[in-house]
């Protein structure tokens, strides 16, 4: 096993970084820093999975949870859609949905990879306040961070062809666009019916090998499983061999952390954890970093209240925990007559992104991507229990038949978009509720904003417009609801240079603790039009750079 492997710290000596985390952002950063010498200790509540230990079993994987945690992960958390309600616990899914492994959500990921626009970064300045919201400004540009997405492109590996909206490049995408599936076929031949501009979907899915990995092998198993040939781009199949090959990055599985103490200086000492068994342990750091994603990132640290940070560690501007967002979604499908065979292969190989911008001609804030996908139809039994037409009869023979039917004719197109920044939506700390560690539960509170639902509708109208024009024989749509939990966990620690208005700089420093830093979902302004992934990479792998430079200043 790796964890058998590599080097081990004691757990007493402080070392040189603790990162919490080991997903999209802390296996960059724990890559990073390891190579250029620093000692890491990265703790993961998850365990050490190799590829060889991923599987197609769909009762395992998408029903008990099991790279998310199962059952017990989600009994820790609790969800209510307003301040005033009681929230309760999740009972099938969890509110926040992410991995709990080795390499994070990047394991189980579907790998779609857009980058965010010039717009993206800017559009308080371009649009101006939003009533109700804590709508703002990045502190960093589009143009700081494009040498970033370009390391992603081609350190984590992303196969893609550029689109007609794409914002600049400075480097063309490393392998070239998957196949493209029947839905592509289908969308993109819609698309040009109605005058819009379908284009190559980027994906974090190798088309062919790079970068001494293998190409995708198109069993149709990624989202949700895990790669079981290391072709999905996720930090367990790239970046953390690589940091733990250095011979200075141990990678400490099944750690949970629940707490972070400063000393008399007020900084950052020592994390404190569960250990497998369940027993507390401690390991020393001059320095900490969290990666531990948009919901556990500010409910570790309102979990490391103290005398001297009252209300959560970080947290004098009381933003930790606020303006937490998803991406809103909408969601169409279709049938057709003849075979797709959809479920072959990765998600999606098209998207259109005519609606990218926000227009206020629509009457509401809102921008967004459409694609073309399985969903429901990628494996059989969710298909069987939650991708049937509405009017299909749920037992029987005539039940059988439809699945025998539709199952290879079926496919769904996606709109994603924006989720604004709401004070109300946020993670807390449950007064009532405990996890399995005995910690107070992590408490979601969310409902979209009106724009957001609105937005969503919208795609949802286009979407049954490309049904149309594709000549589907049925289509239907699924209500635009306020969602009750998300896989997007963004805006909790928002980056920004005011202290009163964020949690961190446009460094990923806190504001209030010279030594902690925090990369991750979390720090997003704004969420962008649905697909957060590769901006988390490349902000990532920006704060490595900026964090090693203050380190070897001796400014930690």
């Amino acid at each position: 096993m790796a964890t058998e492997q590599q080097k081990t710290y004691a757990n007493d000596t402080a070392v040189d970084f603790v990162i919490v985390g080991s997903g999209s952002a802390g296996g960059i950063i724990a890559r990073e820093l390891s190579s250029k010498g620093f000692d890491v200790v990265v703790l993961e509540q998850g365990p050490f999975r190799q590829a060889g230990d991923f599987t197609h079993d769909e009762i395992d994987v998408t029903f008990n949870g099991s790279l998310m945690g199962g059952p017990a992960q989600r009994n820790g958390q609790t969800f209510r859609a307003d301040e005033n309600a009681t929230a309760e616990p999740a009972s099938f899914r969890q509110p926040a949905e992410y991995a709990a492994t080795v390499g994070g959500s990047s394991v189980h990921y579907s790998g779609n990879y857009w980058r965010f626009r010039e717009s993206d970064f800017k559009e308080r300045s371009l649009l101006g306040p939003i009533s109700g919201t804590n709508f703002a400004d990045w502190p960093i540009s589009y143009d700081e961070l494009e040498p970033y997405y370009t390391r992603v492109d081609w350190e984590i590996g992303v196969s893609g062809a550029p689109g007609p909206f794409d914002a600049p490049r400075s480097k063309p995408y490393p392998v070239p666009p998957m196949p493209i599936k029947s839905s592509g076929a289908l969308l993109e031949k819609a698309a040009h019916k109605l005058g819009m501009h379908p284009q190559v979907a980027p994906v974090a899915i190798l088309s062919k090998p790079h970068n001494g990995r293998p190409g995708c092998i198109h069993c149709g198993y990624c989202m949700g499983f895990g790669c079981e040939v290391g072709a999905k781009s996720s930090t367990l199949a790239t970046v953390i061999p690589q940091a733990v090959a250095t011979g200075r990055c141990e990678i400490r599985p099944l750690s949970t952390v629940f707490r972070i103490n400063t000393n008399a200086a007020g900084k950052a000492e020592e994390v404190l954890y569960y250990d497998a068994g369940g027993s507390e342990q401690t390991q020393k750091a001059k320095a900490v970093i969290l990666s531990a994603n948009g919901a556990e990132t500010p409910r570790l640290l309102l979990d490391s209240a103290s005398a001297r940070h009252p209300d959560g560690l970080a947290n004098s501007s009381g933003f930790v925990g606020r303006n937490l967002m998803f991406n809103c979604h909408s969601l169409a499908n279709g049938v057709f007559e003849e075979q797709l065979n959809d479920y072959k292969s990765i998600q999606v190989t098209r998207i259109i992104h005519d609606y990218y911008e926000s227009d206020p001609e629509r009457g509401f804030y809102g921008g967004g991507g459409i694609d073309a996908r399985p969903l429901f139809s990628a494996t059989p039994i969710l298909y069987a229990m939650a991708g049937m037409a509405p009017d299909t009869p749920r037992w029987g023979k005539a039940f059988k038949d439809a699945v025998a039917q539709n199952y290879t004719r079926q496919m769904c197109i996606l709109g994603s978009t924006t989720s604004l920044a709401v004070e109300r939506n946020n993670i807390t700390l449950d007064p009532t509720h405990k996890d399995q560690w005995g910690r107070a539960a992590l408490r979601m509170t969310y409902r979209d904003h009106d724009d957001d639902l609105a937005m969503a509708a919208f795609l949802q109208d286009r979407a049954m417009e490309l049904f149309d024009a594709a000549g589907a024989r049925q289509a239907w749509r699924y209500p635009v609801e306020a969602q009750t939990g998300g896989a997007h966990l963004l805006g909790t620690c928002r980056m920004g240079d005011d202290p009163q208005t964020s949690v961190v700089d446009r460094n990923h420093r806190s504001h209030d603790v010279s030594n902690l830093f925090i990369c991750d979902g979390s720090s997003f302004v704004t969420s962008g039009r649905g697909q957060p992934t590769l901006t988390i990479m490349a902000l990532a792998f920006r704060a490595a750079e900026k964090i090693a430079a203050a380190a070897s200043a001796n400014d930690v």
